[in-house]
């Protein structure tokens, strides 16, 4: 399975000279969008609003924003306030839940059982990570980013 394509604006960010990529390839811009920031829905939960906050100033000055790409920032802070939630509840609760089961004979047994906050916790996550990639908030992004964003001699040679 090949990488995922990455916004022209990232690809120039960790590019080698003006207008080319990492390896030297020149970078076709992409359509003309207007770079700026979507609103936030209003329908936001706290915790998503708040994730938006965080993230939107960073993402607007790299000009990797337009208005079309709220509804996927959407679903990005939506999920990270899911993924907060279900870990909240794993710390206050533990990683497996005690499950007691009375029979009709009035004869009760006790179990242990995964927390479901973990499953849901550990999908978030997955879920992040891909949506992080789309915007360019993994670690190994920002790595990619901040090697273009040197100012120093620029080098023709993609070796």
């Amino acid at each position: 399975m090949g990488r995922t394509a990455q916004p022209a604006a990232l690809r120039l960010l960790s590019g080698r000279a003006d207008g080319r990529d990492s390896g030297g390839r020149p970078v076709n811009p992409g359509p003309g969008f207007r770079r700026i920031a979507p609103n936030a829905p209003t329908w936001l939960s706290k915790e998503a609003a708040a994730e938006w906050r965080r993230v939107v100033p960073g993402l607007q000055r790299l000009d990797l924003l337009k208005p079309e790409d709220r509804a996927v920032l959407a679903a990005y802070c939506e999920t990270w306030s899911v993924f907060v939630a279900a870990t909240r509840e794993v710390t206050k609760d533990g990683i497996t839940s005690l499950v007691v089961s009375t029979r009709p004979d009035g004869s009760s047994t006790e179990r242990t059982v995964p927390n479901p906050a973990v499953a849901i916790a550990r999908n978030a996550g997955r879920e992040l990570r891909g949506f992080a990639a789309q915007f360019g908030l993994t670690p190994s992004t920002e790595q990619a980013l901040a090697r273009g964003a040197d100012d120093g001699e620029e080098d023709d040679n993609p070796f």
